[in-house]
């Protein structure tokens, strides 16, 4: 399908980027100045190579394509990134961006993002958002106290990939920033993509399934759909669509066994009861003990982490190709949870180990910059700095998730 509507001019003067656009929309692009149909299979395949191969920001880097086109292409759409209005590197090295968008359509002001960065000495991963703000409400989840503004576009959701390969050096050739911190090893330092930042993916599902085959293409950024993970609260009419159009990993955002707990941590149960969405696991196209889904479950004190939980937890699974990824509560101003205990969480984990589950304790990683899992919300209406710095001298470093 096209994407004709992306191409043209906005109210406010802004040139589209191509960075981000599959061959179809590139080769829109390319219609929409005046390359003729004969010749756009060639210019796509070129284009292709220098935004998701080699990571160019200027069209007059692109020395194979004439001069004459390079032109029409600088004159008519961009090659941007969203823009990086902070930065910041935790003590563990993890990076979070907040990224500030385009306007779009009714947006009364630039909407923004954050995105984040999870080193590891053997891999990287990326945590990317899918819309600006949330619907859901979940009530341990920071990002879920901002109202949804709108959903990313395509371009907008790639240019994330864009954005960080070009901040720590993830192209061919260039140079790892200086103040790097435990960068992979390996030669690519992007590894995996996590949707599990800003937003519920399956709500914007057309622009995240187009930006997800431009990452799983080999011939580009060529991340395996193996490495890449869309998290999802329980949107169940969309579970098995995804899995059949995208083919990615699954993971779900679970917490709790009992329906009427679930309703009140992750209110679209209310719609998609627990049943329905085991129901959607259990046939999820190509889940196998090779392909297992990822349920994530916060620990919560007092309210979800008994070892009662834990057998409900197991019993509740029973069945599915699973992995259970036991994530420690990340506090944010204002919440009313609280971490479990280290000792309960030990517990939960080897009851739910010893039934077979693989259940590993998330390892704490950006906690100290508000870049942990379920701590993520825009500038617009983040803490204050002094709330801030009271959440880091408090807490260690998190994971995103």
């Amino acid at each position: 399908m096209g994407n004709t509507n992306k191409l043209e001019i906005d109210v406010n003067g802004a040139r589209t980027s191509l960075a981000g656009l599959d061959r179809q929309g590139l080769a829109d692009a390319l219609g929409h100045i005046g390359v003729p149909e004969r010749q756009r299979r060639m210019r796509v395949a070129q284009l292709w190579g220098w935004l998701y191969v080699r990571g160019v920001t200027r069209f007059d880097d692109m020395s194979d394509v004439s001069k004459e086109l390079r032109a029409k292409l600088a004159a008519a759409y961009s090659l941007e990134r969203p823009e990086i209005v902070s930065e910041q590197v935790s003590v563990d090295g993890t990076r979070k961006w907040l990224l500030r968008l385009p306007k779009r359509g009714h947006d009364m002001r630039a909407p923004e993002v954050e995105t984040v960065y999870i080193p590891e000495a053997d891999r990287g991963t990326l945590c990317i958002s899918s819309q600006v703000g949330c619907t859901l409400t979940c009530s341990f989840c920071h990002t879920g106290t901002q109202k949804l503004v709108r959903n990313l576009e395509q371009q907008e959701i790639v240019g994330q990939i864009l954005l960080a390969r070009d901040r720590i050096g993830d192209w061919p050739g260039a140079a790892a920033p200086q103040d790097g911190r435990l960068l992979p090893e390996s030669d690519r330092k992007i590894t995996n993509i996590v949707l599990m930042g800003m937003g519920e993916p399956l709500y914007n599902f057309d622009n995240v399934r187009r930006a997800m085959s431009v990452a799983a293409d080999g011939e580009g950024l060529s991340v395996s759909k193996r490495r890449i993970t869309l998290s999802t609260s329980g949107v169940v009419p969309e579970i098995g669509r995804w899995g059949s159009e995208a083919g990615t990993m699954l993971a779900i955002s679970l917490h709790a066994t009992r329906d009427e707990l679930r309703n009140e941590l992750v209110p679209i149960n209310k719609r998609y009861p627990i049943a329905e969405l085991m129901a959607a696991c259990r046939s999820y196209p190509g889940v196998s003990n090779a392909r297992r889904i990822t349920f994530e479950y916060v620990l919560l004190k007092g309210i979800n982490d008994s070892l009662a939980d834990a057998r409900a937890l197991v019993k509740l699974l029973a069945g599915i190709p699973a992995k259970i990824n036991l994530i420690p509560f990340n506090p944010w101003p204002g919440t009313r949870y609280e971490c479990s205990e280290w000792g309960q969480i030990e517990a939960f984990a080897d009851y739910v180990n010893a039934a077979g589950y693989a259940s590993p304790v998330r390892t704490p990683r950006g906690r100290d910059i508000l870049a942990a899992c379920g701590q993520l919300k825009s500038e617009s209406l983040k803490t204050r700095a002094r709330d801030r710095v009271a959440t880091q001298h408090a807490n260690e470093p998190d994971v995103v998730g």
